[in-house]
């Protein structure tokens, strides 16, 4: 029985745990060879290993998003090892353990370590990838967003700024590279509880955060895997440069 990504090749960036990793297992599921790439050599290598345990192509290859030698290489030895590129997912960022403070309190550098890696990573991944999807006839980005993107976040705008940007470039990459057949889509998700949202948040706000969604939850990163198959499949093949938000129904961009 065939899949909808048998042949195809995928990355996924930040994929050592968390979202990253269920966005993996999915792609791997639907066929596709997945390159899991992070910084996290423990965690990359375990999200490798548990896909080909279960039958499928992987290979887990370190890469730091912010390092244009680094991306030339996660995209150089991912064409080596499975003979191109057809799908990048964007989700590495920094999220986990971010720093919360007010602006007056922000540290600059922060501001701009995280503005680099969530805003400049996505274009340097982006960028590297698509002389590679052309070579193969097109291809599809998924960035990875956030309704922070369309919230106020006091104490987080330094986050909410970088996703806010991710969708900005999503549309403007859209346009660029539609004529190569590349589609470029976003996902916002809202409260999810991967690794990183219960490192960064106590349990005692999780209803908190659930309050005022249609759904009355909060999401987990399975709830994603839908929206990705969705993007990345030719079920959206006349869609480029949106970006879908999926949180239970709590934030309705305009």
């Amino acid at each position: 029985m065939s899949r909808a990504l048998d042949g195809k090749v995928a990355i996924v960036t930040g994929a050592a745990q968390g979202i990253g990793a269920a966005y993996a297992e999915r792609l791997a599921a639907l066929g596709a060879a997945v390159v899991v790439a992070d910084l996290n050599d423990e965690g990359g290598s375990k999200t490798a290993a548990a896909l080909t345990a279960d039958g499928h192509a992987a290979t887990f290859i370190r890469a730091d998003v912010a390092d244009e030698a680094s991306v030339t290489n996660l995209v150089a030895a991912t064409v080596d090892a499975y003979g191109g590129l057809d799908v990048v997912v964007n989700n590495a960022a920094i999220y986990q353990g971010i720093r919360q403070a007010p602006v007056e309190q922000l540290d600059v550098d922060y501001w701009r370590r995280v503005i680099d890696v969530n805003v400049t990573g996505t274009f340097i991944v982006s960028r590297a990838a698509i002389p590679a999807m052309k070579v193969r006839g097109g291809g599809v980005i998924v960035n990875q967003a956030s309704t922070g993107a369309f919230m106020n976040a006091p104490t987080l705008v330094h986050y909410a700024v970088s996703k806010a940007a991710v969708v900005a470039f999503t549309r403007n990459l859209a346009t660029e590279v539609g004529s190569a057949n590349i589609r470029v889509n976003a996902i916002a998700p809202g409260f999810t509880l991967s690794d990183a949202t219960l490192a960064n948040f106590p349990e005692s706000y999780h209803a908190v955060a659930a309050g005022g969604a249609a759904l009355g939850r909060n999401g987990v990163p399975e709830d994603l895997c839908g929206t990705l198959e969705y993007l990345v499949t030719d079920a959206s093949g006349w869609m480029t440069g949106q970006t879908l938000v999926v949180d239970g129904g709590k934030v309705f961009p305009r």
